[in-house]
């Protein structure tokens, strides 16, 4: 008899995600979203997204059901985002988990959201190298990981973000630059038609001081490009939108492919697996395949179906930490909004960590 069935349940933001994984092959899965509810505001609302966790969880994980052609019954593990995310939004994700785990008589296991986002690649490539560079790229991290066994190992980190995010500086650009929310996408679109060389924006903290050298920086980028586009429209010149898009777009992913090859050298590692919403971006992975190809780097990065936030990313480490035999959640696990990527597993409890192995 093969392993179980976990059911992963994804709510950390504006999508609710449900997936359904075994032994490491994506079984089905379904996804529902509240980004047009906050696309007028400009971001995401909190309340608005966890409201609309509550009306979409169950149907999200029947529709799961149904794309695998299962029944509930069929579930021998369930799998939840505990951190880190938007604090209501974790809150009704693992409410429901909860009760699916107990109603079921299965166990519950706590996941970080980023560690779903690397072992997304798994239900699309196998098992991730040993060890592998992960590049994560979001709305609200970058980091460039060194990850040996995602259920059993710490991860370690190389080079985080300093302040604003990949995905966050595209999206204030794209507000500045008069782009609709989401920024990422709106950014991508915008610079098929414009020239990557035409405005010389910055490529922050690739100095060479080895203090920041897989460190990440955006927030000079953001307000460099804001800066531009006041320039221009001071002067009364037509903003020169696909320019200002193309050329964003190129310092963004200069950066994080020269610092996340560089990583592969430093380190000895073969393979480099880019992962995370920006990981669906157009001339990030252009640029990573240009460049790994370049430096006889093997490189991987999920569809873009997976790139996003999703139910499936989140079954993918529950199915890992069942097979290696590792703990479920005690039954008072909570939310840690705020959590750092340590391991793959998530077990906060109010009053103590509670982050394990």
């Amino acid at each position: 008899m093969g392993s179980p069935v976990v059911l992963g349940i994804e709510s950390s933001c504006d999508e609710t995600g449900a997936g359904l994984v075994r032994d490491g092959r994506l079984l089905g899965h379904a996804l529902a979203s509240s980004m047009d509810e906050h696309a007028r505001y400009g971001g995401v609302v909190p309340e608005i997204a966890a409201r609309a966790h509550v009306h979409a969880l169950l149907p999200v994980v029947h529709r799961a059901l149904d794309d695998a052609g299962l029944r509930m019954a069929d579930i021998g593990a369930v799998a939840v985002t505990c951190g880190p995310g938007l604090s209501g939004a974790l809150q009704v994700g693992l409410a429901g988990a909860k009760s699916l785990a107990y109603a079921l008589g299965v166990p519950l296991h706590g996941v970080h959201h980023l560690a779903g986002h690397v072992a997304a690649d798994t239900l699309e490539h196998g098992p991730l190298p040993d060890p592998c560079v992960v590049l994560i790229v979001s709305g609200g991290h970058t980091s460039l990981l060194l990850v040996r066994d995602l259920a059993r190992d710490p991860i370690v980190h190389l080079g985080d973000t300093v302040d604003d995010a990949a995905g966050e500086c595209f999206d204030k650009v794209a507000r500045v630059f008069g782009l609709p929310y989401p920024g990422g996408p709106a950014i991508d679109r915008a610079a098929r038609a414009g020239d990557p060389r035409a405005v010389p924006f910055p490529r922050p903290l690739t100095s060479g001081d080895p203090r920041t050298r897989y460190a990440f920086s955006f927030s000079g980028l953001k307000t460099a490009a804001a800066r531009w586009a006041e320039r221009e429209r001071a002067a009364g010149r037509e903003l020169p939108l696909a320019d200002g898009a193309a050329s964003l777009q190129e310092a963004v992913a200069d950066v994080l492919t020269r610092k996340a090859v560089a990583a592969c050298a430093a380190h000895g590692v073969g393979t480099l697996v880019v992962v995370g919403g920006v990981a669906a971006n157009s001339r990030v992975r252009a640029l990573a395949e240009e460049r790994c190809a370049a430096a006889g780097i093997a490189l991987r990065v999920p569809p873009l179906r997976l790139c996003t936030d999703n139910g499936a990313m989140i079954a993918a480490v529950g199915d890992l930490l069942v097979r290696a035999g590792a703990a479920p959640a005690p039954a008072d696990v909570s939310i840690d909004p705020s959590a750092p990527l340590e391991y793959a597993a998530l077990h906060p409890v109010a009053g103590r960590t509670g982050r394990v192995a």
